[in-house]
């Protein structure tokens, strides 16, 4: 038999409904009546309350206003919310004397919904075209290529790539100008010690490259960022190199402004500094066709980092680097004597799946459905929260939520006890970046990464976490 939960009457008293036919905060007056419920001992903890929707019709309220109520709760710590078990009180919320306060609740260690950036859906791999790929290749391999790995990579994925990169993004590049490596932050380290430091990074990115760069010897400090990406017109010629994401500026999305582009390669061959191109999504692009690489304006100062990692999945461990001709030779050097970490059938595989016309299916396929999950998120918060702003949607796997000042973390906070993993703006900001470069409140929202069946249940979890107007 299903269990049952307790009746309005017996979780807020008789008086409840006269309070809430007056003309104040009706949230509010629920909430309090259900805070003193739990520190009464009125409620015990474990108590299952009623489903919203029934707790508003009991009350004659909206929806909303009990849900919202619930949420806010739930982000005080005086409840809990589980997926398939409804809305309880928190097993924490013992009653307590006046002179204690409820403890601050910790956050839910296993997320129902995880709306982090950076990850696609594991269940959108294509398993039947890579798995064809991949018996195509092992029929077709040279015997070499089961012999000790060229760091170099293999020759087969070296001329798929040269021959894709060229037509869809616009880069100038031979198999000879390419290393095979097992994801952005491999390249990122072998850069690292080739060129050394000090780089210039910008002032939002993934704190993880900062970090890696760190461990290696190379600081960083921030660039400045704005609605048209890096401000380039920083750099100066102590820089040795700086590391960008020019087609979809990471986290806050936009492309690098054309007279960036070009202001950017002039200061590389002038103070002979080396861009870094990051181009961790640069094929997800869904207002027009994608931003073509920096790469292009000028092979011999530009590095063009790239992988497999958001297009396919990052449990294949490739990636690769364009690079200008003086450094392949110490990046080879730098990598070893043999290849040490993408496995030859992976990427011979890879060389086919490009070759044979998949890996474009499966993007144009992707692109669709990222784009379906776009507007569905921007529909939500339109619907849901028309008061918060949504940026960066013209390209990418996620989109930045902004929030009004001074309330991210709450937010952030609210999300984690709605069962939603999602993280804060400030947590990409580098930490010596100064207030001119744009500090502000915001969530990062990764769209890409939830079932289709789950997702729409992920984004009304996102809306009751964020603040009201």
């Amino acid at each position: 038999m299903a269990e049952s939960w307790v009746n309005s009457a017996e979780i807020l008293g008789s008086d409840l409904p006269l309070e809430l036919s007056g003309t104040g905060n009706r949230r509010a007056v629920l909430m309090s009546a259900l805070r003193e419920a739990v520190r009464s001992g009125r409620l015990a903890p474990g108590t299952r309350l009623p489903p919203y929707r029934s707790l508003a019709a009991d009350l004659g309220l909206a929806r909303n206003t009990v849900a919202d109520a619930y949420a806010e709760l739930v982000a005080e710590g005086w409840l809990a919310a589980r997926q398939g078990s409804g809305t309880r009180v928190a097993e924490r919320a013992a009653p307590v004397t006046p002179a204690h306060r409820p403890r601050t609740p910790e956050r839910p260690s296993r997320p129902v919904h995880d709306l982090v950036q950076g990850q696609p859906d594991p269940a959108a791999f294509p398993r039947t075209a890579w798995l064809a790929s991949a018996r195509r290749a092992l029929a077709t391999a040279p015997n070499d290529a089961f012999g000790p790995g060229d760091p170099r990579g293999r020759p087969e994925l070296r001329r798929a790539l040269a021959g894709y990169l060229a037509r869809v993004r616009g880069v100038r590049a031979t198999p000879e100008r390419i290393v095979i490596c097992s994801g952005a932050a491999h390249g990122l380290r072998l850069l690292a010690d080739v060129m050394g430091g000090p780089w210039a990074a910008e002032a939002y990115g993934l704190p993880f490259h900062r970090e890696l760069l760190a461990s290696h010897g190379v600081g960083t400090r921030p660039v400045g960022v704005d609605g048209d990406g890096a401000r380039v017109a920083e750099l100066t010629r102590r820089d040795r190199a700086v590391l960008l994401t020019p087609a979809h500026q990471f986290p806050t999305g936009g492309p690098l402004h054309p007279a960036r582009r070009a202001a950017v390669a002039d200061w590389a061959r002038s103070a002979g500094g080396l861009v870094v191109e990051d181009d961790y999504d640069g094929e997800f692009r869904y207002d027009r066709q994608p931003v073509g690489a920096v790469q292009g304006l000028d092979p011999e100062h530009v590095v063009l980092l790239g992988s497999v990692s958001k297009s396919l999945s990052p449990a294949l461990r490739i990636g690769w680097m364009v690079l200008p001709e003086r450094l392949v030779a110490p990046v080879v050097a730098a990598k070893g004597e043999r290849e040490q970490f993408a496995g030859a059938t992976d990427q011979l595989t890879l060389a086919d799946f490009v070759d044979s016309g998949a890996y474009d299916r499966h993007v144009r396929r992707m692109r669709q459905r990222h784009r379906r999950r776009r507007d569905q998120l921007v529909a939500a918060l339109a619907s849901r929260a028309p008061h918060v702003r949504v940026t960066g949607i013209a390209a990418g796997l996620h989109a930045v939520v902004e929030l009004p000042p001074g309330t991210e973390r709450s937010v952030v906070r609210a999300a984690a006890w709605q069962g939603l993993a999602v993280e804060g703006l400030a947590d990409y900001r580098h930490p010596g970046a100064q207030e001119a470069d744009g500090e502000r409140d915001g969530l990062v929202v990764g769209y890409a990464t939830p079932a289709e069946h789950a997702y729409p249940e992920a984004l009304e979890a996102l809306c009751r976490a964020l603040p009201p107007a």
